[in-house]
C-alpha cells in the first residue's frame, strides 16, 4: 500500500495519528512540515500539491464550485464561533451592525477567508444587515485563483493593513484579526464568547473552520479511504480529550479553547460527521451562496466523500 503525505498543524486532535501514521487499510501516512497550513491548502486548491490536506472549509466550498478535483470528509479539526471578529471604529457612526450598510469595510486577507464568512453570516442571519450594501475591501487575494469578487467588494486595498486603514479613515469597520488596533476601535458585538455560544443554543449552528480534503483520484483507488481516514481522526480526537487535563494551570492556547469550547456547548467541542454538524454545514453553504462564493447553494452529498456521510465522530 502506497504513503500518502497529509500536511495539518499539529494539533492536539492530531497527535496520535500523526504518532503512528497508519490507517486500517494499510496505507501510511506522512505529515509534511509548514510554519503556515494555509500555504499547504493554497498549494492545495490551486496544485492538487498533496494527497490529503488540511483546508479553510470555504476555501474548500469554493474549490468545489471551480471543479477542484478533491472531496471532503466530515471532520472539523479547528472550530470557534466569530462573533468576535467584527471590530468597528467607535468615529464612524456606527451604533449597531445595521449601521454598517453604506459603508466599507475591510476584511483582513481574502474575501472568502471562512472566518470572514462566518462573521458575515453573524451580521445577516442574526442582526438582519444586508450584505450587498457594504462595500467589502479585502487586502489580500484568494487561494482560489479563479474565484472572482462580486461587485461590492474589491481589492483596492489590498497588501495594506488593517489597523493603518482604521487610522487613515479609509475602513468603517473590520472582519478578521485586528492586531495593534488603534484606540478607538472597538469589538462590534459586546460580550462575543457570550454571544456566540447563546447563538447556538437558539439555532445550533456550531461554526465549521478547517476540514480535511482528499484527491478525488485517491478516492476513486482506494474506495474505504475515506471511512478509514475518518475512524483515525475519530480515534486521535478520541485520545486527546480523554487525556486532556482540564484542570491544569498551563493549557496551551489551544487547549484553552478546546476547554472553553466544551464547557460552552456542554458537549464534545469537535463533533464529527454531517449528522453532527448538519445546521452548521447548511449555514456555511448558504452563506457561500448568499455572499456570493458559489453559484448555488451545494448539497451534503456534493460536499463530502462517498462511504462517510452517515459516519458519527
Amino acid at each position: 500500500m502506497p504513503t500518502l503525505n497529509m500536511p495539518t498543524r499539529d494539533y492536539g486532535l492530531m497527535r496520535q495519528l500523526k504518532k503512528t501514521g497508519k490507517l486500517a487499510n494499510g496505507i501510511d501516512l506522512e505529515f509534511p512540515a509548514f510554519d503556515n497550513i494555509l500555504a499547504a491548502a493554497r498549494k492545495m486548491v490551486r496544485e492538487a500539491a498533496f494527497d490529503i490536506c488540511e483546508m479553510p472549509t470555504t476555501t474548500y466550498i469554493c474549490g468545489k464550485a471551480y471543479g477542484k478535483k478533491m472531496t471532503a470528509i466530515p471532520v472539523f479539526i479547528t472550530r470557534n464561533f466569530h462573533h468576535g471578529a467584527i471590530f468597528y471604529d467607535a468615529k464612524a457612526g456606527i451604533g449597531t451592525p445595521k449601521d454598517l450598510e453604506g459603508k466599507t469595510v475591510g476584511v483582513n486577507r481574502g474575501y472568502t477567508v471562512t472566518t470572514g464568512v462566518w462573521a458575515r453570516h453573524v451580521l445577516s442571519a442574526e442582526y438582519g444587515v444586508d450584505l450587498d450594501k457594504i462595500r467589502w475591501a479585502a487586502t489580500d487575494d484568494e487561494h482560489v485563483a479563479e474565484f472572482v469578487l462580486p461587485p461590492n467588494a474589491d481589492y483596492e486595498y489590498r497588501g495594506r493593513d488593517i489597523a493603518e486603514l482604521f487610522a487613515s479613515g479609509a475602513i468603517a469597520a473590520a472582519i478578521g484579526a485586528i492586531p495593534s488596533a488603534p484606540p478607538s476601535v472597538k469589538p462590534l458585538i459586546p460580550d462575543a464568547d457570550a454571544a456566540g455560544f447563546a447563538s447556538y443554543r437558539r439555532t445550533g449552528v456550531y461554526p465549521v473552520n478547517h476540514t480535511i480534503v482528499v484527491r478525488d483520484d485517491l478516492l476513486a483507488k482506494y474506495p474505504t479511504l475515506g471511512a478509514d481516514l475518518f475512524a483515525a481522526l475519530k480515534a486521535s480526537k478520541q485520545a486527546y480529550l480523554s487525556a486532556l487535563d482540564r484542570n491544569a494551570t498551563n493549557l496551551s492556547a489551544e487547549d484553552r479553547l478546546t476547554v472553553q469550547l466544551e464547557r460552552g456547548l456542554d458537549g464534545d467541542p469537535f463533533p464529527y460527521g454531517v449528522a453532527s454538524n448538519r445546521k452548521g454545514l447548511d449555514a456555511l453553504a448558504q452563506a457561500a451562496y448568499d455572499q456570493h462564493i458559489t453559484p448555488r447553494v451545494y448539497s451534503m452529498e456534493e460536499l463530502f466523500a462517498k462511504g462517510t456521510l452517515d459516519l458519527v465522530g
